[in-house]
């Protein structure tokens, strides 16, 4: 790095000299669009920013559930742990767990090498059985989580398309930790999803998106 840097400065004072022209004022790189939505829940309130603009599919289908009440009353239930990297670690998993008076129709697979939206520290993910599959239910990453990001490398269909990632906690890691937190039954669950099941999930009491004059 020393060098190129070394290398760019050289090029400079070999230009040679003219009169300085008025700066330009450089173009503002804008931020990419996001709608806040506030998660209600019995442990305390998470408010998300959801990618509508680089994952807009999956975005507005969070926003559907949210503005059409479909969440409501619904709970996150299971709460992964993984003993890597820092702690606590894993993911918290709510949503309409299939409902069929619920869910609504499946979305289309947005995957993180096209949207730029990965899983980092807080980010919202889409849960789904294959990809495509996706419905009501969603999970919210305790620390970075990339192996659940996209990758063309990987031998698994499945894998190189990973998760779908659209959006991110900006107010409330306190309440996912509390959630992660809450005592697991192990023996609720099924297969590999034995031992994470939450022993009384917490209930989801409302979804919207922030009015304004909340902010104010």
């Amino acid at each position: 790095m020393l060098k190129m840097v070394a290398l760019f400065t050289l090029a400079l004072t070999a230009l040679p000299a003219r009169a300085q022209a008025p700066e330009e004022a450089m173009p503002a790189t804008a931020e990419p669009e996001t709608t806040l939505v506030i998660i209600e829940t019995t442990l305390g309130a998470i408010t998300v920013a959801l990618e509508t603009e680089r994952a807009p599919l999956t975005a507005a289908n969070f926003l559907r559930y949210a503005d059409e009440d479909r969440f409501d009353g619904t709970v996150f239930y299971r709460a992964l742990s993984v003993d890597w990297g820092d702690q606590p670690n894993g993911f918290i998993q709510g949503g309409t767990q299939n409902n069929p008076e619920r869910i609504l129709d499946p979305i289309a697979h947005e995957p993180t090498n096209e949207t730029g939206v990965t899983h980092t520290r807080g980010a919202l993910s889409m849960a789904r059985f294959g990809p495509g599959t996706a419905t009501g239910d969603f999970s919210i990453m305790l620390q970075d989580q990339h192996g659940q990001d996209a990758d063309p490398d990987e031998e698994d269909p499945d894998r190189q398309l990973g998760y779908a990632a659209f959006g991110h906690v900006v107010d409330g890691m306190e309440v996912v930790y509390a959630i992660h937190g809450a005592p697991v039954d192990p023996e609720l669950g099924e297969g590999w999803l034995k031992g994470q099941m939450l022993a009384n999930p917490v209930t989801i009491l409302d979804v919207r998106r922030v009015d304004p004059a909340e902010g104010e």
